[in-house]
């Protein structure tokens, strides 16, 4: 019981607090520019000594929490305590019980902050941050860093100004997709990165011909159920499905840079049908290719 009377929830040494207005939200969800995704919250708590929060019914929004050093943990709907080290962040999703708080002995300085907007939910998630506390990469680290206070001020100093929410709201989304892409991979998740890589890079060492689904897989070193599983994972689509997509992609850039005829683009993509190849390359890209061809670019 001493214990939790330790527990401090309001206040630290050199903070840094802003909470949006009820009348901002107001404005913002209804704000084309801002009502995908906007923060309402944001804050910084350094050596954040007995620093605890409960919240029975959860947040509106999502809480984005980075240890910047020491340490804390988080728990949600009661189950079991994640601990959160320095250089991980954790993210906990809207209307989720939670508490999270500060290590005894070694606390947590955090910055954090609250963001909302029907696009929120679907970036945390093809992003891979729902998982529990992720190691942020240097330069994740760097790019959350740089982000932090000038989004701070903006928001702290310029509350009235729909411009700087606005800004504020397009480098958060940006914020959220660079640390999805630079987030520390599980041993798992490089080794899946490393066989798709390498069934690319064959694809493309074989443009000119057609490949079959059990040369690909035995060069990679998967069964083939495996290889389409991992291609439908990561790229949603199979590997033939894939290596077609590469075909009309360079097919395109023939089309744009060269004086080759259609017939003879057709045949430096291996397809040996100039009428297949046209019908292909009018179904995925939406235009015939003498049509593609004639669209003034760049």
């Amino acid at each position: 019981m001493a214990g939790r009377m330790m527990q401090k929830r309001e206040g630290f040494t050199e903070e840094k607090l802003y909470v949006l207005p009820d009348y901002w939200m107001k404005e913002l969800e209804q704000e084309a520019l801002t009502s995908e995704l906007y923060v309402t919250d944001i804050g910084y708590f350094p050596n954040a000594e007995y620093h605890f929060r409960e919240r029975p019914e959860g947040a509106p929004a999502h809480i984005f929490i980075f240890c910047e050093s020491g340490e804390g943990w988080v728990e949600l709907r009661s189950g079991e305590r994640m601990t959160v080290r320095e250089g991980e962040l954790v993210i906990i999703p809207p209307d989720t019980p939670h508490r999270y708080g500060a290590a005894a002995g070694n606390p947590w300085s955090i910055y954090w902050f609250h963001f909302k907007g029907n696009h929120a939910a679907r970036l945390v998630s093809l992003f891979g941050l729902s998982a529990g506390p992720l190691a942020l990469s240097p330069s994740g680290i760097a790019r959350f860093t740089e982000w932090f206070q000038p989004a701070y001020e903006l928001l702290a100093e310029r509350t009235y100004s729909l411009t700087s929410h606005v800004h504020v709201a397009q480098t958060t989304r940006q914020l959220l997709s660079g640390i999805g892409l630079n987030t520390s991979k599980s041993a798992q998740e490089k080794k899946r990165e490393h066989y798709l890589e390498q069934a690319i890079k064959y694809m493309n060492q074989h443009m000119e011909e057609s490949i079959r689904l059990t040369d690909l897989a035995r060069h990679v070193g998967l069964s083939q159920q495996h290889l389409i599983h991992l291609f439908n994972l990561e790229t949603g689509v199979p590997p033939i499905g894939y290596f077609l997509r590469l075909k009309i992609q360079r097919a395109g850039q023939l089309l744009d840079l060269t004086e080759l005829s259609i017939k003879e683009v057709s045949s430096a993509v291996g397809i040996s049908d100039p009428y297949y190849f046209s019908r292909l390359f009018k179904k995925m890209s939406g235009f015939s290719p003498s049509r593609y061809r004639s669209i003034p670019k760049g």
